[in-house]
């Protein structure tokens, strides 16, 4: 049988004191559809809301096979064990919806993390579009800061918009690489090379490493051909083992030391307060739309105007002023 409801109250008191069954709920809770239940989320994030905002939010992507889930593990296990820090990790998988996810495996491959007490690992929910996704996310990281969480790891698990979608989350953006770069600048897309506040070159180890050394020359004269960062500081290019450990430390100072030197010029509340703007925004539209398609109105005509898009007969823009005027 399903759990019993929680009172807002008692979701908000469960998770200022770091009981991961009950934020395991909450997010579940934020997750769904169901206006009673979107209701209580909104009650329980107004409540727990001064307690967010605390955290290190570091996104993270890489290109298909770079290692990305044995990365997290090695350097989630180091923020944890060296550091003494709690650490959350959400994934961003819009790719889900069509069965091209791989979070159970991306789970299975974090085993360390997945166990330790200290971490919380979460899964966005399948299905949906992009922007459902990501507002489940962006309410699953205010709620894993409320119970505590000093570093929170957003991943993207899908290609494409996912990583926009992310940026707009996190304070320090990493992009995973492999060695080869000569093949992967031909296939890297430009606007991800431009998001990123530091560039990692992953299984910098054994018959690797040489080649990952002149992949990080290749990387850092790409990046000479790019404009400065918003931040205002130099992008590195890093070299990392999971395996052997190498790296990571470096890693995370790059991490640590974007972030200090960003609150110093203001440049992070500034970064943060654009992405509380964008977030409203995006509620706006999505609320828009879910009241606009919600309407009777809109419901019976949509059927007839969508076929008559498909076949030809009407244009998108000739449509979307009929489905306006019936739901008007």
């Amino acid at each position: 049988m399903p759990a019993p409801r929680l009172s807002a109250a008692a979701y908000a008191e469960g998770l200022l004191a770091g009981e991961r069954g009950v934020l395991s709920r909450a997010i579940t809770l934020a997750e769904s559809t169901l206006a009673a239940d979107q209701a209580l989320a909104q009650e329980v994030l107004r409540a727990v809301l001064p307690r967010t905002g605390r955290s290190l939010r570091v996104g993270i992507t890489g290109v298909p096979g770079v290692g990305k889930s044995t990365f997290i593990e090695a350097l989630g296990r180091y923020v944890v064990e060296t550091l003494g820090k709690k650490l959350a990790v959400l994934a961003v998988d819009p790719s889900s919806q069509r069965g091209g996810g791989s979070i159970l495996g991306d789970k299975t491959r974090m085993p360390w993390l997945a166990a330790n007490p200290a971490v919380f690992v979460r899964p966005s929910p399948a299905g949906g579009s992009l922007g459902g996704v990501t507002r489940a996310t962006r309410e699953a990281l205010l709620l894993c800061e409320a119970a505590g969480h000093d570093v929170v790891f957003v991943e993207t698990v899908g290609v494409g918009q996912s990583e926009t979608a992310v940026h707009g989350m996190v304070d320090f953006f990493l992009l995973l690489l492999l060695a080869g770069a000569g093949d992967e600048l031909q296939g890297l897309k430009r606007g991800i090379m431009e998001m990123a506040d530091a560039l990692c070159i992953t299984k910098a180890d054994r018959a690797n490493e040489q080649a990952a050394r002149r992949a990080r020359v290749d990387y850092q004269n790409a990046l000479h051909l790019f404009p400065p960062a918003p931040s205002g500081q130099a992008v590195p290019v890093l070299l990392t083992s999971a395996l052997s450990g190498a790296g990571l430390a470096e890693t995370w100072e790059t991490v640590a030391a974007h972030a200090a030197q960003a609150r110093a010029s203001g440049y992070f509340a500034q970064r943060r307060a654009q992405q509380q703007l964008q977030w409203f925004e995006d509620a706006v539209q999505q609320a828009l739309a879910a009241q606009f398609y919600g309407r009777a109105a809109v419901q019976g005509a949509l059927p007839g105007v969508r076929a008559a898009v498909a076949a030809g007969r009407l244009t998108p823009w000739a449509a979307a002023g009929q489905l306006l005027a019936n739901g008007s």
